[in-house]
């Protein structure tokens, strides 16, 4: 089956430009154990304001690098590394990463913040999820663990910080549940949640308001909780379209759309608020049909993220293919990268850069072509982060046209 449709000449597509290639030397010399779980690079995690990247290298080491914004290029190679370069032993394979941070990653919103014995210092704190379902909290500035928090039972296969700045953190494990935890009480669990028939979370994401989460799993589970009240969590909807087990979820920066990654070899993108199909990402070519998407094949879809342009969509494949979409041609992606046994990807704040784990324990990071999007897309972007749901779009007092444009429908 192939990766492309058979009118699409691979040598037509341009190849994204690789920046560099982190390594962990201690891991990579040990070539016995290279494909062992304990080696593979299961997350990245890059800092809010875009100035430190963090994977996990295998070893259960955790390495956590400044990086260069105004050359977009990591400083690993700089003679001068500066405090901010630090290796975490986490004592257990770590499957999961993220920075959370008391500042809002969007300037509107305004949280005021108590802290109370967990004291954050320099605004930024790490968690790592690992193998034993603890989640340990790590002090960015000292290397120090400050806590430690512990009620899942498997592994830790997601964690994500609240994007207003609250330090409120979920997890999704594979022990079938998702648990919410508040930083600022301590790191206190305040909510478990579980679907019927989903016995494994793979991924969560939050909307980018923070009012929402999505969460994804084992058996064609994609799930929306309301989170507007954290310590009230409500189950909005399941949505259907998938033919097998979904790994990765993002929401879209305006928080209009969910893309979500699946086993089924496709990237469906969702209508947030309505969960409609809009487009549909195929990795194999022809589309296969419904028993051969919903169990083995070379082109298991294992990671999704969104751009902060709104325009692009990175995809993981069993291919040994990256791929970077723009989301209104849904046949031929923009550009492709060829990585061996990629794992996850996740862009930096600004969209520059596309960080590719892979079960080698090492990171490929890619460059994001700069773009200069037209007018209409970034007043859909400026629309939509204000009016969120696409019902009440329709209460615009805009032409019809307009309307569509704004629900992404063209």
């Amino acid at each position: 089956m192939a990766s492309f449709p058979n009118n699409v000449n691979t040598d037509d597509i341009d190849e994204a430009l690789l920046i560099e290639e982190l390594k962990d030397h201690e891991a990579n010399n040990n070539e016995g154990v290279m494909r062992t779980p304990g080696c593979h690079t299961w997350s990245t995690a890059w800092s809010p304001d875009g100035s430190l990247f963090a994977w996990s290298c295998g070893h259960r080491i955790v390495k956590l690098i400044p990086w260069d914004k105004r050359r977009n290029r990591s400083q690993v190679l700089d003679t001068e590394l500066g405090e901010n370069y630090r290796s975490f032993d986490c004592g257990e394979i770590v499957w999961s990463l993220a920075f959370g941070s008391s500042s809002a990653e969007r300037k509107p919103f305004s949280i005021e913040i108590n802290f109370h014995h967990l004291h954050i210092i320099n605004d930024m704190i790490m968690a790592t999820g690992l193998t034993s379902g603890r989640i340990r909290i790590w002090d960015i500035k000292t290397g120090k663990l400050m806590s430690e928090l512990v009620d899942h039972t498997k592994e830790i296969l997601s964690l994500k910080f609240s994007p207003d700045g609250s330090l409120i953190l979920v997890s999704a494990s594979r022990d079938g549940s998702l648990k919410v935890w508040d930083m600022n009480d301590d790191g206190n669990m305040t909510k478990t949640l579980r679907c019927n028939g989903c016995s494994c979370f793979n991924s969560v994401a939050w909307s980018p308001n923070a009012k929402t989460i999505v969460a994804v799993g084992q058996n064609k589970t994609v799930a929306i909780f309301d989170m507007s009240d954290y310590k009230k969590p409500v189950l909005k909807n399941r949505l259907k379209g998938h033919h097998n087990n979904v790994l990765g979820c993002d929401f879209s920066p305006d928080g209009a759309l969910i893309a979500t990654a699946s086993y089924d070899t496709r990237v469906l993108l969702f209508d947030a608020f309505t969960y409609d199909v809009l487009k549909e990402f195929c990795h194999a070519y022809p589309p296969p049909r419904l028993i051969y998407a919903s169990g083995a094949n070379d082109n298991y879809v294992r990671g999704v993220s969104f751009s902060q342009d709104g325009i692009h969509v990175a995809t993981v494949c069993d291919d040994q293919y990256v791929r970077i979409w723009n989301i209104f041609d849904e046949f031929v992606p923009e550009k492709v990268f060829k990585v061996e046994n990629a794992l996850c990807c996740g862009y930096n704040a600004s969209g520059s850069v596309l960080a590719v784990g892979t079960k080698q324990g090492t990171v490929s990071l890619l460059a994001a072509a700069p773009t200069v999007e037209s007018l209409e897309h970034i007043c859909r972007l400026v629309v939509r982060r204000n009016v969120a749901n696409s019902s009440k779009v329709d209460f615009l007092q805009i032409p019809i046209k307009m309307k569509e444009f704004l629900k992404y429908h063209y």
